[in-house]
Parts: C-alpha cells; structure tokens; sequence
C-alpha cells in the first residue's frame, strides 16, 4: 500500500481549484469567522421591508458558499489521508464553523415563516431581485408546520455539532483505524484485505481465496460488534431526535419530506422489489448450478459467472483503458457531454487509486463555482469502469446544474443524485453488450448487468428494509444491541436471496461496514435511481428525442422542482411502482438471455 506522496500527482485531485493552500485557508477560515457575527443586524428585522430581506437572503448565499468552499475543502484533504492529523484538525475546524454558521442564522426561516403571506407576497412584487427566491419561498412554506420558533431553532442548531459524534467515530474506526488479516494467495505470498481489495477478492475463482477474505472482513467487524452496535444507535436516535422534535411522525417522514419525496415512493420501492424475490432467488440458483456448487455462500456472490475473454488477464484494466471505455460508452448522451468527461479525466478531476488511510469506496463532490470532483480507490476491475462512469455521471450533473442554476437551486436533491450516475452504467453496460464478439463475452456482460441489478436495487432496498427496521425499534423506545440488529440483517438476507442460498453467520455483521446508514433513509434513493436511470436509458438508446431534451433540462434543473417532477421530465414517475416493475422485468429478461446463452 502506498503513502499518499508516494502517488503521482496527475493521479490525484487538483484541490487548488478551489483553495491554493492552507496558508489561504487559514485566511478565509478566520475572514468567515468574522463575517458571520454580522448574521445579527439581520435578527429580528427581516419583515422591515423588500430590500432588507433580500440583503439579508443574499448575504446568506454569500457566507453559505464560502463556508462551503472551505469545509469541502478540508474534508477531501483529511479524505486523501485519515491518519493526517493536521488535516484532521482543520477538517473538525470547518465542522465547527458550520454549526456556527447554522446556529447564527437560526432564526431567518422562522423569521421568514412569520411574516404574513400577504405582506410576503407584496414585498416579492416590491423588489424584483426578491423573485429569485420564489422556489425557496415555496420549499420553506412546506416546512412551516415543522419550524420551531427562533429560540427553539437556535437550540437546535447548538445541538448539532453534539450530535455527530457517532457518524465521525464510525469514519474513523472504518478509515483510519480498522485492520484486517491477511490472507495467503494462490502461491503462497500475502494478500492484503482493505476496503479497496476486498471487492476484487471475492471476484478471485479460487473459492479458497474468497472464503478467507471473507472471513477476515467479518472476524475483525464480529470483534467490534458491540462498539459499532453503539455508534450506529447513537445516530439512529439523533435522526429520531430531531424528527421528534419538529414534529414528524418519524425520522423517516423527515428525512423524506426534507427533499420533497413523498413517503409511498418508499413503500412502493419495497413492495414492489419483495414482489419480484422470485426473480433473485432464481438468479441465485442459476449462479450455483453455473458455478457447479453443492452450497452456495454469501462469499460465492460476486465471483462472475462467465470468465472474462483471455486477452484481458484477469479481468483487469488500466485507468487509460477505463477512461476509453466510458468515453465511447457515453456517446449517446452526445458531444458537449463527451467534451466534459475528457476536460474532467485531463484536468486532474480525479483522485485516482488507493493509498494509506485513503477513505473508502468513491463519490463524487465539489463546491458551486469550481468544477466537480471525483474521489476513487481504483483497482482495475469492471466494477472500478462502471464506478468510473458512475461517479462522472454525478460530476456532470452538478456541473449542467451549477451552469444554468444559481446557487440557491443549484444543489439537487439527495434523490435524483443516483439517477445520472447510473444512467451512465446502463448506457455503458448495454454498449459493451452490443459490441461483443464472442458468447464468452456476452455471457461476462450479462453476468455483469445482473450483478448491478442484485447489488442496486435488490441490495439497496434490503438495506431500506433494515434501516427502517432499526428506526421503527428506536422509535419504540427498543435497544438496538449487536445481537438484534444481527437478527434483522440475517433474516432480510435468508428473505432475499431465498432457499439456495447459505446464509453465512458472518453475514449478520454487514450492517456494520455501511457508511451510508450514517446518513439516514439514503439507500433506498440508489434503487429508486437505478429503476429511474434503466428506463432512461433505455428511451435514449431508441433514440426518443423528447427524452434525450428532457434529460438535459432534468441534469440542469437543481431543486427548481420537486424531484419527482423533474424525473418526470424524462417521462419516468417514481410516484408509481411502474419504473420499478419496468427494472424487474430488465432483469427477468437479462436472466432469460443467460440460460439462453
């Protein structure tokens, strides 16, 4: 494993777009400090008049995108390296500037809630750069009954830098901290079981190999089982906390309400996956009679089905062949969107491949104004081309987003985040399929396409089941110990992937690795997204020419809209359960082309 000045820097992100340096952090780290003291001449006054309303709206775009830029900044730096202190330290600096920011201006949705929708409406005929804020106007008045009064808000905003101690202790025990034991290779030398490898070891033919990887994943999250049981309860009952708080009947209702999402996308998500089990528990017996197992396990489920054409050793790719592939892959979406993918591969947006306490996993982030970033731990698998797409996919939407919007609209809902990005992997994968020159490839393909099914929108709802699970028992005033949590997970997995298949005792410990359970009631947003971007894609590859305009008005269109609304652009409504059942039957067909093959 490298250290982190061990990486070539073409291979890494050029964070100097956004700030030179921390000598320049450190300048507008205390510039910030001062200028959001003057959050008070504001307090109090906001119903005066048009002109100070909108002074005060507009100096809270200002210090909100400063505060951004500097807190963006200082994660993705103490991201390239969690055991570096000194970005640590600046990084839990940016936090605590945040919810002072958040605490200061407490009080301006209350105050703007309480001025009286007539007396609003006349000062937005008043000041016509008030009419800007229209769309915000409307976000907030859905809010109304769940804001507290000024005192109240400004509580709750103190509370929030206590409040996220779990999630912080989960990054760092699971970036910084956690260790696993190697494992031996097929001769003999030492394999290396990380966040970034263990993916690509359970893809290794030698079951040995996959078993032991599996087993030294697990043995280390079993031994710390009662410490992460902790940390994930800790912010389960801080999201149940703060809905309570405002009012919500769950922590559920608020996360969902808070992007506009109406609570029976969710229900109709899981309703209608549970339908289609079938589907998978059919997939998972062809898996074993393909694989000639008498017992399949839960290490068995990522080896591919079909090998990968001799050529290409292993199943391996370079980054420069990765980049190749998503460029020609993406066509469709036309030239100025291709022009994009090569100024982001050639311009260092790009954090490339692994390094020593490097974060986990890949995302895609930036700030408004500074074009977007892409952080990756890179190890030539197909799964790494397809999260190459993906992650661009969220890259570019902010870009088309942060272009035609300001920055008060310019950040998309977490909802419609998964859509652009898996867009892109359903376009990738069907032109891989298409040029395919052997039944060997085809069938590595398919195998490829089930597995972004199995693992998006069956995975993904399964974890939405055991997250709502976990919140319905905090609720309840129930212990969420390692030992019931395991319980759940167990018996979702024994529902899901149905009688075939063994479920490993060690599997009861998966909920544990998750970084996502941190962010409640996200999870289920992949598989709303893939369903959504399965549908997509597939009308832009028949070439339906209102889809492909309504696509790139839903990548420009922010939160100008509700986000069921926007996706509704590009004629796909997640209010019903229809694009989900549409997936399922892509799936059931993938699986036909199979056994066919």
């Amino acid at each position: 494993m490298k250290k982190r000045w061990e990486i070539e820097e073409k291979d890494t992100w050029k964070l100097e777009d956004i700030i030179s340096g921390p000598e320049e952090w450190e300048s507008l780290y205390s510039q910030a400090w001062q200028e959001i003291r003057e959050y008070g001449r504001f307090q109090g006054r906001l119903g005066e008049s048009a002109s100070l309303l909108l002074e005060a709206l507009e100096f809270e775009d200002r210090i909100s995108l400063e505060i951004e830029r500097l807190y963006v900044y200082a994660r993705m730096k103490s991201d390239e390296d969690t055991g570096n202190q000194e970005a640590q330290e600046r990084f839990g600096r940016a936090q605590s500037l945040y919810f002072a920011a958040s605490q200061n201006s407490s009080f301006m949705v209350p105050e703007i809630l309480a001025i009286r929708p007539e007396r609003l409406k006349d000062f937005m005929e008043q000041e016509k750069g008030l009419q800007k804020y229209g769309r915000l106007m409307e976000m907030l008045e859905k809010k109304r009954e769940h804001t507290l009064s000024k005192e109240m808000e400004t509580l709750l905003a103190q509370s929030l830098d206590a409040t996220q101690g779990a999630s912080q202790i989960f990054t760092m025990f699971n970036n910084a901290d956690v260790k696993f034991p190697v494992i031996t290779g097929e001769n003999g030398q030492e394999l290396a079981v990380t966040h970034g490898t263990y993916i690509s070891l359970l893809e290794n033919a030698d079951r040995r190999i996959r078993r032991d990887a599996f087993l030294s994943l697990y043995s280390v999250y079993a031994q710390f089982q009662n410490t992460l049981a902790a940390a994930f309860s800790a912010n389960v009952k801080q999201a149940c906390f703060y809905a309570k708080a405002r009012g919500y009947a769950s922590s559920r209702q608020h996360s969902l309400e808070e992007n506009e999402v109406p609570e029976t996308v969710y229900d109709n998500l899981v309703a209608t996956v549970r339908q289609g089990l079938p589907l998978l528990h059919r997939y998972v017996g062809l898996r074993k009679r393909e694989l000639g197992l008498d017992e399949i396990h839960m290490y068995d489920l990522y080896v591919p089905m079909a090998e990968k054409e001799k050529e290409k050793e292993k199943g391996r790719y370079s980054y420069e062949e990765a980049k190749a592939m998503v460029l020609e892959g993406l066509k469709p979406l036309g030239e100025e969107y291709g022009n994009l993918l090569r100024e982001g591969f050639e311009n260092r947006w790009v954090d490339v491949y692994e390094n020593e306490g490097k974060r986990s996993g890949a995302y895609s982030w930036g700030v408004y104004g500074v074009h977007p970033y892409v952080l990756m731990n890179f190890n030539g698998t197909l799964n790494d081309v397809f999260t190459l797409a993906h992650e661009m996919g969220h890259s570019i939407h902010t870009y088309y987003s942060n272009q035609a919007q300001p920055y008060v609209y310019a950040g998309y809902k977490i909802f419609v985040a998964e859509v652009a990005s898996t867009c892109n992997e359903a376009l990738l994968i069907r032109h891989l399929l298409g040029k395919a020159k052997s039944r060997q490839e085809r069938r590595y393909l398919i195998n490829h396409f089930l597995e972004s099914f199995r693992g998006t929108l069956f995975r993904q709802t399964m974890f939405a089941e055991f997250e709502q699970k976990a919140h319905e028992m905090a609720q309840k005033g129930q212990t969420l110990t390692a030992k019931a949590l395991g319980q759940i997970y167990h018996q979702l997995n024994v529902d899901y992937f149905g009688p075939e298949m063994t479920v490993d005792g060690e599997i009861d410990y998966e909920w544990e690795r998750i970084p996502h359970f941190y962010t409640p009631f996200y999870v289920y947003q992949y598989a709303t997204g893939f369903s959504a971007a399965v549908a997509i894609s597939s009308r832009i590859l028949d070439g339906d020419a209102d889809v492909i305009d309504g696509y790139r008005k839903f990548l420009e269109g922010g939160c100008t809209k509700p986000p069921v609304e926007l996706l509704k652009l590009c004629g796909v409504d997640l209010s019903s359960p229809q694009p989900v059942k549409e997936a399922l039957a892509v799936f059931e067909d993938l699986l036909k082309r199979f056994e066919a093959e």
